[in-house]
């Protein structure tokens, strides 16, 4: 049995011609859907040139995208790092051999990953506005890293207790039989291991992250969405202005995305144990065993 027929039978001459004929036919009617779109689209004045037309000026840009663009990144940036912190330690504690701290990070998790992140970012807000905990300029990106931070540091940690228990249980009774305390284990042994398997998890929650700086809108945040429909309904051509926050908005996430990977390949790389030693390296350095080596050629 090959790996591609072991969910399902491999099809046979006519499932062949028949997925053949269906999947044809499906890529007509996707692209007759597409273009009836595109047409009523056009019909209505929604993407001719002087719909682009603003965005070829810099009074736009300046003004409404990278406001928003910047905004958007700094809250993203913010929270990415604040929820890694947070999550890491949560995870680490709902793993800790001490109870009272495993109950304590528990409640935490459970509470921050059932509340919506909206109801946490408004309440955040109103929170610092009422005790005057930041300037009312920083009152929204305060209140949406605060909500981002929460509900996402709750679901890292539950990936980083995920990963740990994905790990064999033999290194850690290694460890014990080494003499290595659990902090010491989990810090240099389970922790690096399954920081790199977990990554495109992460990668994957972290762009959660960017694309919920969105809902920040709610408590009037400059974010590059909200400045989107502002750009509409300053200069009637609101599909345009969506067309080009999104495509903004996919290119960062792709960004994001290849600078996880590359990071991943470069952990994957740096965890592979050191080339094996030859006789004539050992024997050079004088390591023990050197003897043995070369008696062992000799014979």
């Amino acid at each position: 049995m090959t790996g591609a027929s072991v969910l399902f039978d491999a099809p046979g001459p006519r499932a062949r011609v028949r997925n053949g004929i269906l999947t044809a036919v499906s890529a007509v009617i996707g692209t007759l859907v597409v273009a009836f779109v595109l047409w009523q689209l056009w019909t209505k004045n929604q993407l001719t040139s002087e719909k682009w037309e603003p965005f070829l000026t810099a009074n736009l840009w300046k003004t409404y995208v990278l406001p928003g663009v910047q905004g958007t990144l700094t809250a993203a940036a913010v929270s990415i790092v604040l929820a890694l912190a947070l999550g890491l330690a949560l995870g680490v504690g709902r793993l800790a051999p001490i109870r009272p701290i495993r109950w304590v990070c528990t409640v935490i998790v459970e509470f921050f990953r059932a509340v919506p992140v909206l109801i946490m970012m408004i309440f955040a807000y109103f929170f610092y506005a009422a005790y005057d905990v930041f300037p009312s300029k920083h009152l929204a990106l305060a209140g949406v890293i605060t909500g981002l931070t929460l509900y996402n540091g709750s679901v890292i940690a539950e990936i980083v207790r995920a990963g740990v228990h994905s790990l064999p249980r033999g290194q850690s009774e290694a460890a014990a039989s080494l003499g290595l305390s659990w902090w010491q284990t989990m810090r240099m042994i389970q922790l690096p291991q399954a920081i790199t398997a977990m990554l495109p998890v992460l990668v994957s929650q972290l762009v959660v992250v960017l694309k919920d700086t969105a809902i920040g809108y709610q408590i009037t945040f400059v974010e590059m969405v909200r400045q989107g429909t502002v750009i509409g309904s300053s200069y009637g051509n609101y599909l345009p202005a969506l067309i080009v926050i999104a495509v903004l908005m996919i290119s960062v996430n792709f960004a994001l995305s290849a600078l996880a990977t590359r990071i991943e390949r470069r952990l994957r790389r740096s965890t592979r144990g050191p080339a094996p030693m030859h006789a004539e390296a050992v024997e050079q350095e004088g390591a023990p065993g050197a003897d043995v080596l070369t008696g062992q050629a000799d014979k």
